[in-house]
């Protein structure tokens, strides 16, 4: 049975609103769901989420980024995701293991065999059952990024450095999740971010159906 089920996606690709929506609709079913996210998700990953994306122009190497993220995510899994899965929980979670191969891995270079040792001690070999991936261009998902940070932060910068990234990093990044869809179609599902939101919602509504009804 589908239980762990989580969002991936470049930056302002809408994954936190499908995420909700799909909440939403568990809830009105009567399956307790618990919604989760990384970084940031334990007292210790929020302190940990406020150094990565909120240190301004400080230099955070790429082996620094990576170990933060790997310490947010051990302590999450340890703190948060395995006690809600053993409670008969389905777990809805923003970002997890791919969002590290396809940021610290494809974005950054980092060496895409030591990170899936890395990915595994730290998430304790976790895996999704199932994995919605919300694709649209760079281009598009930076222009909504930009106008939610308007809308929400009042143009409050803090916490927008991937954001700042280039547009070649952030290509890399996608490149990176696609790559991870075509290798493992059957738990990644590639969705088009440009449709509509309802749209985008019905066809992972269905998805998840026809998943709890095997």
């Amino acid at each position: 049975m589908v239980r762990f089920i989580t969002f991936e996606g470049g930056d302002g690709s809408g994954k936190s609103t499908q995420l909700k929506l799909l909440a939403d609709y568990f809830t009105r079913r009567g399956h307790p769901c618990l919604c989760t996210r990384e970084p940031g998700a334990t007292n210790l990953g929020k302190m940990i989420r406020r150094v990565l994306l909120e240190v301004g122009d400080e230099r955070i190497s790429s082996e620094t980024e990576l170990f933060l993220y790997l310490a947010d995510r051990a302590q999450h899994v340890h703190e948060i995701i395995r006690p809600a899965l053993a409670a008969g929980q389905i777990v809805l979670c923003d970002r997890f293991t791919d969002s590290t191969v396809a940021y610290q891995g494809y974005g950054r270079g980092v060496d895409l065999a030591v990170l899936g040792d890395l990915n595994r001690m730290a998430s304790g070999g976790l895996v999704p059952d199932l994995t919605f991936l919300l694709d649209c261009p760079v281009e598009v998902g930076l222009a909504r990024a930009e106008k939610r940070i308007e809308t929400q932060h009042g143009g409050d910068r803090r916490e927008d450095r991937f954001e700042r990234e280039a547009a070649e990093f952030h290509a890399r990044v996608r490149r990176g999740f696609q790559e991870l869809a075509r290798r493992d179609s059957r738990r990644v599902r590639l969705l088009d971010a440009r449709r509509p939101v309802e749209e985008l919602h019905a066809e992972i509504r269905s998805m998840v159906d026809a998943e709890l009804g095997r």
